[in-house]
């Protein structure tokens, strides 16, 4: 049966601010306390979506979550009526509130890992959702991004849902963002290289600057959780030297398309090995491996994290042969954009590559690649998927038009405190829903 590898994108959530909360994310970091444009930021997402689905790539779209989220301010400990909650809040703890504030579930990428049926021992594809316990503003995503998959992926014959795993250090999981699946063909089996930053028990190497966000140990947890064969899997340490350079996830020095990955020299640890048992399991699949490392010497680690070439999607076109997706910023990189003309032009199956601006995400530290969460389906897994999440022209006008009602052109973090904000939010939410037919997936629309 055949197979396509499906985009759900993230829509940038109408909070969209520069509150710099992601130590290790340098982009995040650097553009603290700057005004950020909401509007902008989903539009500019939008037109991403709609571009590569006028390619013919298909495309889906996933909702932003509830935000400022007062249940965990009242967990916290502030109470009365909500715009009460936010006064407290601004006035005694405004670190909490830019926190429970952020829009960082745009980056949908860590909002699960996928593994899809051609692969599992129940031949479903399985979804976990990621705990991101490493980070306070993105712990509290896990129940909505369950509610979410759970509405769009709503078929117990094809689908199976996980919740995310205990909110342990240990059990540090980041979702696809430090998954890869590697394959001969979407629909037929491959292999999922799952790559860790630390490892609780037995390991030796970490980073010493930046905190390792993913484990070895919840990468297991998934792999179990999703039964998948030992035959099928291979777990690679990052580098630890790249990640105290900025490298907070892979997705942010390395991508896979197909069965090709295309890395940095100084992505992995103990890379020769690992690559050996990735080419000896993907030949015993009928297909082989083809890595493409970018040496050093042409682009530095710096530079792949000021640009974010490595968080770019890879695609596969008709031909067979793939296109390559990398913000602005790479073309602006004297060093990068003479690398990628030459890998287009070179002996591999990147052959065409498109360019777009998505300002306001990379400011925040997030690039293509993690505005988008992969999910691969068969014909009748497609055909099991709620429909008005995958995008189509009138979604794609339905959802610029309910952007251009409800979005604000201008946000700081001065602004969080606004119960009005909380109102527009809320409101604009409500109706979202109706437009991607999601039920009540929001805490606010159960109460």
């Amino acid at each position: 049966m055949s197979a396509y590898e499906v985009n759900f994108d993230g829509l940038v959530g109408l909070t969209h601010n520069y509150a710099g909360l992601s130590f290790g994310n340098v982009a995040s970091t650097s553009n603290k306390n700057t005004a950020a444009n909401p509007k902008l930021a989903a539009l500019q997402g939008l037109e991403k979506m709609k571009a590569l689905a006028d390619l013919g790539f298909k495309q889906g779209v996933l909702p932003p979550q509830d935000r400022p989220c007062i249940s965990s301010l009242r967990q916290l400990g502030f109470s009365g009526d909500d715009a009460n909650v936010l006064r407290q809040a601004a006035k005694t703890a405004p670190h909490l509130l830019t926190a429970v504030s952020s829009a960082a579930s745009m980056w949908v990428a860590n909002a699960a890992t996928v593994s899809p049926s051609s692969e599992t021992a129940d031949a479903k594809v399985h979804f976990t959702v990621a705990n991101l316990n490493s980070k306070f503003h993105r712990s509290i995503e896990a129940q909505t991004t369950g509610n979410v998959l759970n509405a769009i992926f709503d078929n117990t014959k094809h689908f199976a849902h996980h919740s995310a795993l205990p909110q342990q250090s240990i059990m540090s999981d980041e979702g696809a963002a430090n998954h890869n699946r590697l394959c001969g063909d979407y629909g037929a089996p491959g292999v999922e290289v799952f790559v860790y930053g630390r490892q609780a028990y037995g390991g030796h190497v970490e980073p010493t600057k930046y905190p390792a966000r993913q484990t070895r140990e919840a990468s297991e947890a998934v792999a179990r959780l999703h039964q998948l064969d030992q035959e099928k899997t291979v777990f690679v340490q990052q580098n630890p030297n790249v990640i105290d350079q900025g490298v907070f996830h892979n997705d942010v020095i390395s991508v896979s398309n197909g069965n090709v990955l295309f890395h940095h020299q100084e992505a992995f640890l103990n890379q020769t090995s690992a690559f050996a048992e990735i080419e000896r399991k993907l030949q015993r699949l009928g297909s082989h491996f083809i890595p493409i490392e970018v040496p050093s010497s042409k682009v530095s680690v710096s530079d792949a994290v000021a640009t974010y070439l490595f968080n770019s999607q890879l695609l596969s076109k008709a031909d067979g042969k793939m296109m390559i997706v990398v913000p602005e910023e790479s073309r602006r990189n004297v060093r990068v954009w003479a690398y990628l003309n030459e890998l287009i032009q070179g002996d591999n199956p990147i052959n065409e590559m498109r360019v777009f601006d998505l300002r306001e995400s990379m400011c925040n530290g997030g690039g293509p690649a993690c505005l988008r969460l992969r999910v691969v389906l068969n014909e009748a897994e497609l055909r099991a998927t709620n429909p008005q999440a995958l995008l189509t022209d009138s979604l794609y006008l339905s959802l610029g038009n309910w952007v251009n009602q409800h979005y604000r052109d201008r946000l700081t973090e001065a602004d969080l405190a606004d119960p009005q904000l909380l109102l527009e939010n809320r409101c604009a939410l409500d109706q979202l829903t109706q437009i991607m037919n999601l039920g009540s997936i929001y805490s606010f629309q159960q109460d």
